[in-house]
């Protein structure tokens, strides 16, 4: 069968920049991918198509060549299948967005296969911890000191976090040759994969450490004490460096992340450092005005002054009488709301008495309904 010109195989014209080349075949690449298709041939065949083609194109002199002298200028460059060349930066062209596992894919088929630092075999970060602590609302008011308990991995301290007994080491891995990954042939590729001899990691322990098994990390269980901050809010984290997990082969260790749970109050509700309370009072505290003595959220008394004539439902605001503001001397706002209390036995003396003021203040039987503005109002 001919050969398409490799613009059309990409689906570029032949003024196309490098960029618009790679990008044309990172999609090609993406779509017909052997890993994706197995046992599709037509796919196979267009992988390799596209592949010749971005091997060319991508090639300033092979691209001089092939637009001078057609597909006789690069006799011998085009269509060698896959080499080495062909792929010798897959991280420029999948290495960003969506496509960064490709690099490590198309490694995997064309040859690579050797570890990174980061590979198994190295030292490696240990996991980050989560711990879920409640506490009650006012411990959220003062700030108070926690003692946390739980279990973590930890480097093993009779091997070091080397998992070999004391005098004896690691060996190279026979099976893979310490590159961590075993090759086999399927038909057109070679697959590697995790040597499972040495599971990865390229080496093997002859006398594993008897107190940790060879992993190098052992189980803990400790103690530490946790300082939670005045005014701290439902849901903050608390980061607590190095008492996670200890890392594999000697890394480092990871976080402890404090995840704090406020119990509800059983009178104030929170609006970041404001607070909200209901206040009952009679209706001739309304009627009348007073003087009150309420708790703030410290247990300490403040007071309140209920002008004549207050309406069920008006607000007040008494600044600096909210929760703290963390790291911080000010306060945020104690709002009160006014609830008027209807009393539901009365005395004879009581009701003769309220039907005289009733009397007096010519109360109305056919009142109007209140407009929404004069609502919106109070």
């Amino acid at each position: 069968m001919a050969k398409r010109d490799y613009y059309e195989v990409l689906g570029v014209g032949r003024g196309a920049s490098v960029d618009e080349i790679k990008k044309a075949y990172r999609k090609l690449a993406i779509q017909f991918h052997p890993d994706k298709n197995q046992g599709n041939k037509e796919a196979e065949e267009k992988f390799k198509e596209a592949t010749e083609a971005y091997e060319i194109l991508s090639d300033e002199k092979k691209r001089q060549a092939y637009d001078q002298f057609g597909f006789a200028g690069v006799e011998g460059g085009g269509g060698r299948g896959f080499g080495s060349a062909a792929f010798h930066d897959f991280s420029d062209i999948f290495g960003g967005g969506d496509f960064g596992d490709f690099s490590s894919i198309f490694e995997g088929f064309f040859g690579g296969g050797r570890r990174s630092s980061g590979g198994r075999g190295s030292a490696q970060r240990g996991s980050d911890l989560r711990y879920d602590a409640e506490i009650n609302f006012k411990d959220a008011v003062y700030g108070t000191k926690l003692e946390l308990e739980y279990s973590h991995n930890a480097s093993c301290q009779t091997c070091r976090g080397t998992g070999a007994e004391s005098g004896s080491g690691k060996k190279t891995c026979g099976a893979c040759g310490g590159s961590g990954q075993v090759r086999r042939s399927s038909g057109f590729f070679s697959i590697a994969s995790a040597c499972p001899v040495c599971h990865g990691e390229g080496y093997i322990i002859e006398h594993p450490c008897k107190s940790c098994g060879g992993s190098g990390l052992v189980k803990k269980h400790q103690k530490i004490k946790v300082t939670i901050p005045a005014g701290i809010e439902n849901g903050r984290r608390i980061s607590i460096q190095g008492q996670g997990d200890a890392g594999p082969n000697g890394g480092e260790a990871g976080d402890l992340f404090v995840v704090i749970h406020i119990r509800p109050h059983a009178y104030f509700e929170r609006d970041g450092n404001d607070l909200y309370c209901v206040i009952p009072i009679s209706i001739t505290q309304a009627a009348l005005g007073a003087e009150l003595e309420i708790p703030n959220v410290l247990d300490q008394k403040i007071h309140l002054k209920i002008p004549a004539g207050t309406q069920d439902g008006k607000v007040f605001r008494l600044r600096g009488e909210g929760m703290p503001l963390a790291n911080s001397h000010h306060r945020g706002d104690l709002y009160i709301k006014i609830m008027l209390k209807v009393p539901v036995k009365l005395s004879n003396r009581s009701k003769a008495l309220l039907r005289e003021v009733a009397d007096l203040e010519g109360e109305v039987t056919a009142p109007n309904p209140v407009s929404l503005a004069e609502l919106r109002k109070r």
